[in-house]
């Protein structure tokens, strides 16, 4: 997926942004709070709705405006699709893919599937579980169709079974038929994931050799409850625990992606330059199986990252981010040299100078 022409309306500090991105790599450079990261928090939103940077939506509007528009032409496989993503002050939004009103974010999603590698990426080490689910999920959503359906049934099920057990008098029939659907559905996506992840495992260690050395790195899939037992037994020896607590302490919606180094939790031995190393490898691997895996690139928003990596392993992440033959956009420091990189020919460079929310293209 390419994006071929954007149009961003009062997305933070960019009034009015009209701009026609490179298929390869697109670098914007410019002073702090010149509108850079807006510019990629504006590709997020037309992708998922939402901002990468806030969990709220107000911040993201520029001041004084009730609402904020992206609007974007997007090349795929089966030509040319306009995409537009409205939202509003008040939270709605308001979703066109060719010209029709959708409701479902999911489609987005899909049409144009996105990577952001910044500052707070380094935090899926040492982050909660939550962080390394989404990255696990956010690979098995664009292989599997079936995923969406599972992972929105589980949802249904424990704000069902959670319900029930803080109910006060159990009805145990009805957590029966809770803990019975539990169980089918999380088998499936237990398998789900941990096919993903077995996948994945042999390019993130391919990718890491010339990154870093690090020894006794082990990366496991964790999936939310004992290995050794099924998770219809986990559910009766816990009932007393999940009463008293009021929610469902085992399955999937526990599971989680393990880093260890010496058999120890991986974000208390690294350092900070090893942990960003280990996060842009998993981040470059999860583009590089999606791209085996469905003949399709994704997007990469690579965001200030000159100043977080040396410049060995920026290097390398460039050249990783050019083979992957992936649509990226970069943001750097006041200066394009900042940015600096031996791209090969064949590539499509566009950079573009960012002050006070207007973009300029050198």
């Amino acid at each position: 997926m390419t994006i071929e022409s954007l149009l961003i309306t009062d997305v933070r500090n960019l009034v009015s942004v009209v701009f026609e991105p490179s298929p390869d790599i697109n670098i914007f450079y410019g002073s702090n709070g010149s509108g850079k990261t807006s510019v990629l928090e504006a590709i997020y939103l037309l992708g998922m709705a939402r901002s990468f940077r806030s969990s709220k939506i107000k911040p993201v509007i520029r001041n004084t405006c009730q609402s904020c528009t992206v609007f974007g032409n997007i090349s795929t496989e089966n030509g040319s699709v306009s995409v537009g993503v409205t939202r509003t002050f008040d939270g709605e939004y308001h979703i066109k893919v060719a010209g029709d009103k959708v409701n479902n974010v999911s489609l987005l999603a899909a049409i144009l599937p996105t990577q952001v590698i910044n500052p707070d990426t380094f935090r899926l080490l040492e982050g909660a579980p939550k962080n390394r689910r989404q990255f696990i999920d956010w690979g098995v959503f664009h292989e599997e169709r079936r995923f969406l359906p599972l992972w929105q049934r589980l949802q249904k099920c424990l704000r069902q079974r959670n319900t029930l057990l803080r109910h006060g008098k159990i009805d145990y029939s009805q957590l029966h038929v809770w803990d019975s659907e539990l169980v089918t559905v999380a088998e499936n996506i237990d398998q789900l994931r941990a096919n993903y992840v077995e996948r994945l495992l042999p390019i993130f260690d391919q990718i890491m050799v010339p990154f870093s050395n690090i020894p006794r790195l082990e990366v496991n899939y964790y999936r939310g409850w004992d290995k050794d037992l099924c998770l219809s037994e986990v559910l009766k020896r816990n009932i007393d625990r999940d009463i008293s607590s009021g929610y469902t302490h085992a399955g999937p919606q526990r599971a989680d992606l393990k880093v260890r180094l010496d058999r120890m939790i991986a974000s208390d031995i690294l350092s900070r330059g090893q942990q960003k190393i280990v996060v842009c490898v998993l981040k470059l691997a999860q583009g590089l199986l999606f791209h085996k895996t469905s003949n399709r690139a994704c997007t990469y928003l690579v965001d200030d990252l000159p100043s977080e990596l040396d410049t060995k392993h920026w290097q390398l992440l460039c050249d990783t981010l050019e083979t992957m033959k992936s649509q990226v956009f970069l943001t750097g420091v006041k200066s394009k040299e900042g940015l600096v990189h031996q791209w090969s020919e064949q590539t499509q460079v566009k950079m573009f100078h960012v002050e006070q929310g207007k973009l300029s293209n050198y």
